[in-house]
């Protein structure tokens, strides 16, 4: 799931999709697995039965190399199994990576750019053949050919030799930076330290392809099943999925997928109208139905919490997102810290959260990286205004920057009705402005054109909505990308848009980097975050909740901070 990078980012802007719509993981749950606090009410859930996932947006992308869902996905984690994954479990203990295919999360030397994995006894395909390390080194070469773009792009960066490296396809040799000494032994020889390997080894570029079963762009249509299920059906691009028992696999080497239903049938194209209604009026296969995109929006949300069966049948889900206000500093009159200070100071949360839905939907936020411990949410407010903002001090902080009579400003937003970069927010923040003395004036651009103007080096506004979503539980994911001088992209999309290129930070960066101790690497993060903060180089505004319904017959609901959704491989079916 940077914005997560164009199609990361994005997974996290539209809700991901695939993992989350309104966004996919952080700030910790309001009761762990939403209001269905674990689901189960008749007694331990039970293998068979159907579960039918209802979607707006079709599975697009099946290939493992094209894939880029935090964690491995929800629906792709059924076929794909990885190094590691995601603990399954509610709430924070789902931030925490554990063991997959692997023995542990990973052995690392040399400052965390060599990372060691052993895989575990009895691993097998859906055919039982055996899967081996050269089938791991193998997914991950795929990844780079140009014919399956759209995965993570991390390994580019990260891997010696991957810069270059144009994929098996037309390079035989595949990269030397991958060792397989044997069969069930891997080796990752990195260019920098990364000592949050364990937590990217989730995802589907880590996941077995055996090379001779290998189809290349039409793989997706019936990938080699190393998980509890295998795909049997695929229509018009994942938009019609049947998934069914793979019988090879073993629970004895998948302690965190449980597989209850013998059948699982997702069904995408769907209005989140036409979702929410089916799944609130439970008929037939509807009973035992689950959606993996689709958010109760405010309206909805009123009607359900009036129905207390329904209000029961509602999973409530935080994810590492941050929607926030983003200054460009090369463009005057935010060039003066003064003068962002000022704009932080105006913000009146209050009405932003209302904006975004209530705060049933929404959570003010005055820090950028998004709550919850596995981020290193350090609690501070550099611009305390209260809930409703500081117009006084603004008008003040506005004078000294030489703007006495006010000042005229221009905010760039989204046309889409996302709840998050579009019109309600951006006259919420219109009018709190307003009261400081400042004019704005907004600028909504169709989500495409917003897209391509606010990330582009050359054409980036001086003011404009933002949001970023974790690719992975840790800071370094979200502050990496968005204040890393180095990572400033001049001819591309470009996520620093505050253009901060400083050393210091930098190094601090890079430190962080080599720590493989998560929880102290964690602490670093938000130390790291509250420095920054000082600049006044964003405006946090708030951090999504997703509120999302379930059918009547779906038991053992798991809601993890690291996706904020409904995991699939715990759910069971009466």
């Amino acid at each position: 799931m940077r914005h997560m990078s164009v199609i990361s980012r994005r997974v996290a802007a539209a809700a991901v999709s695939v993992v989350l719509v309104g966004g996919a993981a952080a700030c910790g749950p309001e009761k762990s697995g939403g209001d269905a606090a674990g689901g189960v009410t008749d007694g331990a859930p039970r293998k068979g039965g159907t579960l039918t996932v209802l979607n707006r947006a079709p599975q697009k992308q099946f290939d493992p190399a094209r894939l880029y869902t935090s964690g491995g996905g929800n629906i792709p984690s059924l076929v794909y199994r990885t190094l590691t994954t995601r603990n399954r479990e509610n709430g924070a203990e789902g931030t925490k990576v554990v063991p997959d295919l692997a023995t542990d999360t990973g052995t690392p030397s040399d400052d965390a750019k060599t990372w060691t994995y052993k895989l575990k006894d009895g691993l097998r395909y859906e055919d039982g053949s055996p899967i081996t390390a050269a089938d791991i080194k193998y997914g991950v070469e795929r990844s780079f050919a140009a014919e399956l773009s759209g995965g993570a792009p991390y390994l580019r960066d990260w891997l010696i030799g991957g810069d270059t490296y144009q994929g098996p396809y037309k390079e035989k040799k595949g990269l030397d930076s991958i060792e397989t000494p044997d069969e069930k032994t891997l080796v990752f020889k990195l260019r920098k330290s990364v000592g949050d390997f364990p937590y990217f080894a989730t995802s589907t570029q880590f996941a077995p392809v055996p090379k001779a079963k290998d189809t290349g762009a039409r793989y997706a249509e019936h990938p080699v099943s190393s998980g509890p299920y295998k795909v049997v059906k695929n229509v018009r691009d994942g938009e019609e999925l049947t998934l069914e028992r793979n019988p090879h696999w073993s629970q004895e080497t998948d302690k965190e997928r449980h597989a209850y239903p013998d059948r699982i049938e997702v069904r995408s194209g769907l209005s989140p109208s036409v979702i929410n209604q089916r799944l609130s009026t439970g008929s037939g296969a509807d009973a035992a139905a689950v959606t993996t995109d689709t958010n109760l929006g405010p309206a909805e949300l009123a009607q359900v919490t009036g129905d207390r069966k329904l209000a029961g049948r509602v999973g409530t889900g935080h994810f590492g997102y941050t929607n926030y206000l983003a200054f460009n500093p090369k463009a005057k009159p935010f060039d003066d810290p003064k003068v962002r200070q000022a704009i932080s100071y105006a913000i009146n949360r209050t009405s932003v959260v209302n904006a975004a839905g209530g705060s049933s939907l929404a959570e003010p936020a005055t820090t950028f990286l998004p709550g919850g411990k596995s981020f290193g949410h350090t609690p501070y407010d550099h611009f305390p205004a209260g809930a409703k903002g500081d117009a006084d001090k603004a008008r003040e902080l506005l004078k000294q920057a030489g703007h006495e009579d006010g000042l005229e400003i221009t905010l760039t937003h989204s046309t889409a009705q996302n709840f998050e970069t579009s019109p309600e927010i951006a006259t919420a923040i219109q009018a709190a402005l307003k009261d400081a003395g400042i004019k704005v004036k907004l600028e909504g651009l169709e989500d495409n054109d917003y897209e391509e103007k606010v990330h582009s080096v050359d054409k980036q506004p001086g003011l404009f909505l933002a949001h970023w979503g974790a690719d992975w539980p840790s800071g370094g994911p979200f502050l990496a990308p968005v204040f890393d001088g180095r990572q400033i992209v001049k001819d591309g999309y470009n996520f620093n848009a505050s253009r901060l290129d400083d050393t210091g930070v930098n190094d601090e960066i890079d430190a962080i980097n080599k720590i493989t101790d998560h929880e102290e690497a964690a602490r670093r993060w938000g130390a790291l975050d509250r420095r920054i903060g000082e600049q006044a180089l964003t405006v946090p505004l708030f951090h999504p909740v997703y509120k999302r319904l379930f059918g009547k017959d779906v038991k053992n609901v798991v809601i993890s901070d690291w996706t904020g959704v409904l995991d699939v491989s715990q759910v069971a079916v009466k």
